[in-house]
């Protein structure tokens, strides 16, 4: 095999080395069953081997209460911005929303669609640097839940703390940085998350839900759009991503064998660390996009002097190997998304690269 990329794609993302092997070993023929994991009926004994699996390995790792429901769906977050609100937001009730950047506005784009949406917290005016300050919120008594966004991808923040909503269901969209840390899932009503940033490839999104809420839905509710449809089927209403599915299973086999979730975040903070560090140490060379209280673990953010400067950084970092630090189309600057699968080296060589960039550059 030639070199593999220094992978910083902010999704689909890098997957680690070894599942991928596992995966190409057991492609064509699945645990001697004669045929690839994608060829057989979602209702064979086998494929609820590797359903029942990925649940029970999302339950261990984020040790989810046995009054919660795991679901391995298709459609990813996008779809579920609207399955929120179809299934949680009653006739009288008030939908709140933290609008803390990009993915947080589309769902609160979504959300008005369905019912009353109201934003209780924005970081707009800080142009979305800062994570919004949650400590004072004030919620009505028929709020039917509060949204957070917990890691923004495009401006490279992220919640270092959940807010404690009381009996007010607290939702959060976790596509960026599930399984990136430890969690307190009974702080949560509902957590939704696609799987192409930490936990496999596209195609499955895991939405874990408080069995009392998805059993009140509101009547009238397309089935398929309905949680309680999947939660009580185990995901197998209708037939899977399966694929995507044991691709998770085997991410989260992987995340198991690293030490579990706490294990994971310090290597998280080792491998963001470095890049900070060459960040913070060029005497303003680069500039951190997100502000230091908000600097995701998952997404660094960095500007350089001018455009000119970072088209060439780009360009001679594709040359050495790096791949996906081009900046969101819509705001452009320099990103390099350093999710679980991505290795501690390979955020050091962009650290040397950094650093050489700048002497040479600078």
């Amino acid at each position: 095999m030639t070199k593999r990329a220094y992978n910083f794609n902010a999704g689909p993302a890098a997957l680690p080395l070894e599942v991928l092997q596992q995966a190409q070993e057991q492609f064509v023929d699945y645990m001697g069953a004669g045929m690839s994991i994608m060829e057989m009926s979602h209702r064979s004994k086998v494929f609820e081997g590797v359903n029942d699996e990925a649940d029970a390995l999302l339950r261990e790792l984020l040790q989810i209460p046995d009054d919660y429901s795991v679901m391995l769906l298709q459609g990813g977050a996008s779809t579920q911005f609207a399955m929120v609100p179809m299934n949680l937001l009653a006739s009288g009730q008030t939908a709140a929303y933290v609008n803390s950047g990009s993915w947080a506005k589309k769902a609160i784009k979504e959300a008005k669609l369905i019912g009353e949406t109201r934003v209780v917290a924005s970081a707009e005016e800080s142009r979305f640097t800062a994570m919004p300050d949650l400590s004072a919120l004030e919620l009505s008594e028929n709020t039917a839940y509060l949204h957070v966004t917990s890691n923004e991808t495009i401006e490279g923040t992220q919640l270092a703390a959940f807010p404690n909503t009381g009996a007010i269901p607290l939702v959060a969209d976790m596509s960026s940085d599930i399984m990136s840390r430890p969690l307190d899932v009974k702080q949560f009503g509902l957590i939704y998350a696609g799987a192409q940033k930490n936990l496999g490839p596209s195609g499955a999104t895991v939405v874990i839900a408080r069995n009392d809420l998805i059993a009140a839905s509101p009547a009238g509710i397309p089935t398929m759009l309905r949680y309680d449809t999947h939660a009580k089927s185990k995901s197998l209403y209708n037939t899977p991503p399966s694929f995507a599915v044991y691709m998770v299973g085997l991410v989260l086999k992987w995340i198991k064998g690293k030490g579990g979730l706490a294990a994971v975040e310090q290597l998280n903070r080792d491998k963001t660390g470095l890049i900070y560090g060459a960040i913070d140490g060029s005497s303003g060379f680069y500039r951190g996009v997100a502000e230091a209280g908000s600097r995701s673990l998952m997404n660094v953010t960095f500007r350089l002097p001018s455009e000119e400067l970072e088209k060439l950084f780009v360009k001679q970092s594709e040359e050495q190997g790096f791949v996906g630090l081009k900046g969101h189309r819509d705001v452009g600057g320099l990103r390099a998304s350093t999710y679980n699968a991505v290795p501690l080296e390979s955020c050091r060589a962009l650290a040397e690269f950094m650093k050489e960039f700048q002497r040479i550059n600078g």
